[in-house]
């Protein structure tokens, strides 16, 4: 079958997440709060009756995408592709405690998708490496039409910028992903479309 929809699910919160801490490729656990969110998210994404699913492969979003496989019976897949951002330098560090050390970057960072942290990646960077994983997905013969992406904000940002070909320059526009909320892009005439952004359950 074909490749029509991508659901793009952000993990529950972290611990890292709590603390206001910077977690690129750190490997940072679900915090009781963030299990729950997983949980609480299961019934409206199974409305999306996923085929398949593909997470990063870190434990923050590879245990929020088992919460899901496991609930509705869906095959799980692990791709490291679709990891956060690396934020080199930066990496485990409070956002006040980058302002003090280097003034100006994060802001600098927020609005310019090119650029990267010391040591880490850009934006740009990071939906290189995602948009494979769907180019990937759209050459393979998929067992169903709707895949979910398990990962996180970052890279959902960057991912959904470059599927529906936004202007790099305007990547900023695009507002942040909220822990266990998802992003859906449905694929007409071969054009990606945003159906929702920052999708999420209350409650």
């Amino acid at each position: 079958m074909t490749l029509r929809r991508l659901v793009l699910w952000r993990h529950g919160e972290t611990d890292y997440n709590a603390a206001g801490r910077m977690q690129g490729h750190l490997d940072s656990a679900l915090t009781q709060v963030g299990w729950n969110q997983a949980r609480f998210a299961v019934p409206a994404l199974a409305r999306f009756q996923p085929d398949l699913i593909i997470a990063s492969d870190l434990r923050r979003a590879t245990d929020t995408a088992t919460v899901l496989a496991e609930s509705i019976g869906v095959p799980l897949r692990i791709d490291k592709r679709l990891r956060e951002t690396h934020l080199g330098e930066w990496q485990g560090l409070t956002g006040a405690e980058v302002d003090e050390r280097s003034p100006g970057e994060r802001k600098r960072w927020r609005m310019d998708s090119t650029w990267a942290p010391p040591g880490g990646e850009s934006r740009v960077d990071v939906a290189d490496r995602a948009a494979e994983v769907v180019a990937d997905l759209r050459r393979a013969d998929q067992p169903g039409e709707t895949v979910l992406l398990a990962a996180h904000g970052g890279l959902i940002l960057a991912l959904t910028a470059r599927l529906v070909d936004l202007p790099v320059t305007s990547w900023p526009i695009l507002g942040g992903i909220g822990n266990c909320h998802w992003v859906e892009l449905g694929l007409r005439d071969g054009t990606w479309r945003l159906h929702a952004y920052n999708a999420g359950m209350t409650g």
